[in-house]
């Protein structure tokens, strides 16, 4: 195994690891409705206030698409299945793309 192939396979479980956490994180706030103190700056006014239904479900639905595309590159498995999870990573970042754009609250 080349030096790049150990570089380029750490980089992947790191980002799978972070798609875990990202998981997580994203179905605590939606689940919660309420974002972490550390993201809040400050108070916005009403109108502009944070939906955290909105941005927890967004998060965790890219962050599910990522560990989905990871976890195929990861994993020995045939190439059709490999393209079959690329391809359902793919569209759960376009349901991550509208749920944010069409949830409201």
């Amino acid at each position: 195994m080349a030096a790049g192939d150990i570089v380029l396979t750490a980089l992947r479980v790191v980002l799978a690891v972070a798609g875990l956490v990202l998981i997580v994180a994203g179905v605590r706030i939606a689940v919660t409705r309420r974002l972490p103190r550390r993201f809040r700056i400050g108070r916005p006014p009403a109108d502009q206030r944070p939906q955290p239904v909105r941005v927890g479900g967004g998060v965790a639905l890219v962050a599910t698409g990522l560990l989905i595309q990871q976890v195929a590159q990861l994993v020995p498995m045939p190439r059709a299945l490999a393209m079959g999870l690329i391809l359902t990573a793919l569209a759960v970042t376009l349901v991550a793309v509208g749920w944010f754009a069409l949830r409201r609250g």
